[in-house]
């Protein structure tokens, strides 16, 4: 029985706790000043700009088939689905008899590996393990705004 009462006891405690941390988050809080109040002179009117021509933008999808219609004939046959696949299979079967044996399928692991290894000491130290990071696209920048320009 003393374990119900011991458990009531710290259930409240652990309320009271949680009200007096949101009171004094509460009280941390920065006022918002009110809004500026409106001139007696009335603005101007900002000049209408011309609406900007809209880009037709691609689903991913559409993308996607764009990659693989390379005659753009807008049909996909399988040779042009399995092109991509076989340029790599092509790239990895060294010996060109079209199977692939396990060195042959480990073998960019083992040059990365290889290249990696500076010293030639079978380990890669943490300096020769970074330079294995795979390369990343950068993304296009937005163009900047020319809004100041207008004004």
């Amino acid at each position: 029985m003393w374990r119900y009462l011991v458990g009531a006891l710290a259930a409240t405690l652990m309320m009271a706790a949680g009200a007096l941390l949101i009171q004094g988050h509460a009280a941390n809080e920065i006022a918002i000043p009110p809004a500026p109040q409106a001139s007696a002179q009335p603005a101007a009117a900002p000049e209408a700009l011309p609406e900007p021509p809209k880009a037709t933008e691609k689903t991913r999808e559409e993308k996607r088939f764009d990659r693989y219609d390379k005659d753009h004939d807008e049909w996909i046959t399988r040779d042009e689905l399995l092109k991509s696949r076989r340029t790599r299979f092509a790239k990895l079967d060294k010996d060109g008899d079209g199977k692939l044996d396990f060195r042959e399928w480990a073998v960019a692991t083992y040059d990365k590996f290889d290249k990696a290894d500076a010293d030639k000491s079978g380990r890669l130290s943490r300096t020769e393990f970074a330079t294995t990071r795979p390369k990343r696209k950068a993304k296009p920048k937005a163009p900047a705004c020319a809004c100041a320009d207008a004004d």
